[in-house]
């Protein structure tokens, strides 16, 4: 007795397959942690738009390299504080100082941002 197959693509099996197992998708709202080098590129950017964009303002070296090697604290809560230094594109004296917090959900707050005390 022959026994006959059926051919279904694959496309088909995998749609058919992934609808059945459970979804780990976000809830609306939501996001997810962010790392550290996320933090450090979300302060830097948080200074840039301050101080008028890049055209105008350059963060110190420190805030492009590693984020582990960037001038941060870590409060053991879910924030990080970047307090670092910028200066004019066309020169390297760094004028403004920066401040900047942001949480573990991404969410980021200038606290200080203006000349060097």
């Amino acid at each position: 007795m022959l026994k006959q197959f059926i051919v279904v693509p694959s496309v088909l099996l995998i749609a058919l397959t992934t609808n059945a197992l459970p979804s780990h998708a976000q809830r609306p709202g939501s996001r997810s942690l962010i790392s550290l080098g996320r933090a450090e590129n979300l302060a830097r950017e948080a200074a840039e738009k301050a101080n008028g964009g890049l055209q105008n303002y350059r963060a110190e070296n420190s805030m492009y390299g590693p984020a582990q090697s960037s001038p941060h604290v870590y409060d053991g809560h879910g924030t990080w504080t970047f307090t670092f230094k910028g200066h004019r594109p066309d020169s390297r004296t760094p004028t403004v100082k920066s401040v900047v917090t942001v949480s573990r959900r991404g969410n980021v707050n200038v606290n200080y941002n203006g000349p060097i005390r």
